[in-house]
């Protein structure tokens, strides 16, 4: 799975850091996110970014990621077409859900932030970026390893791992609330996003769904034949967890400090994922 999973990992890399760099504006960044878009596609050549866009990346790693970017495209022309279409499936959904997030906020404000309408709005975000990569992690393993990847059926686990990527998605959404407000955005459903009472019920009552998508994630990881692959599947659970844990009652003053696992737990959790 290694191949394919990697360099989907590198394309949504690679557009996630052309969706987030706010010193571009929102037009140019949805034109970039277009050239991209046809590139994977093979519908358009490999996109050449503009100088004022790779000058405002502040991390030089990121500059590095999009100036590769030819190279990544290449390297989608070397997997075996049918796990080349699959990252192409992928990719397609994730390009557009950040494209939809480019549009939804660009608006909105510190001053007046914008809150998504509804908890289908919510659901529809959160598996276009995330639920649709459990269902590709899932398509993949099927198609590589066939009957060793898992004991369960591919509708099952379509399920569990699409519910496991919304989770995750959840939990940062709920970890940033603070930060993402700053910047105008509001991912949780609420009438009033300024209303900060309302903005901490919303995000309790968040918690307990988001803690059951989790332990579906859990599940899928159990039902894996391999070893490593329960590790990789398990370890995001397991640290998405204890990050639920630190936000139980959370005040907005702890939430603004955004709950970080502690190194020592974050190794913890990878010795208990492998074993």
């Amino acid at each position: 799975m290694r191949g394919a999973a990697s360099l989907g990992y590198l394309l949504a890399r690679t557009s996630d850091t052309l969706a987030d760099t706010l010193a571009a504006s929102v037009d140019i960044r949805l034109g970039c996110l277009d050239q991209f878009e046809k590139a994977i596609a093979n519908a358009g050549p490999a996109p050449r970014w503009p100088l004022a866009f790779l000058n405002g990346l502040r991390d030089p790693r990121e500059r590095h990621l999009l100036e590769c970017t030819g190279e990544i495209l290449e390297g989608l022309q070397k997997i075996p077409s049918s796990e080349a279409v699959l990252v192409r499936e992928v990719l397609a959904i994730i390009v557009s859900g950040q494209k939809l997030d480019l549009t939804r906020f660009a608006h909105a404000t510190r001053e007046h932030p914008i809150a998504l309408a509804d908890d289908a709005a919510l659901g529809d975000y959160t598996w276009r970026v995330a639920g649709c990569v459990g269902e590709f992690w899932t398509k993949l393993g099927f198609l590589t390893l066939g009957k060793r990847y898992s004991v369960s059926s591919t509708a099952d686990l379509l399920k569990l791992g699409s519910d496991y990527g919304q989770g995750l998605q959840m939990v940062n959404i709920l970890r940033d609330l603070p930060a993402d407000l700053a910047a105008g955005r509001c991912y949780l459903p609420v009438a009033n996003p300024m209303d900060r009472d309302v903005l901490l019920e919303c995000h309790r009552k968040w918690l307990t769904p988001t803690r059951k998508w989790i332990n579906e994630g859990k599940c899928y990881s159990s039902r894996l034949i391999s070893r490593r692959l329960r590790a990789a599947t398990v370890l995001p659970a397991l640290l998405a967890e204890k990050t639920l844990d630190g936000m139980i009652d959370a005040t907005w003053e702890i939430l603004e400090t955004r709950v970080k696992i502690p190194r020592r737990e974050v190794y913890e959790s990878l010795v208990t994922a492998f074993f």
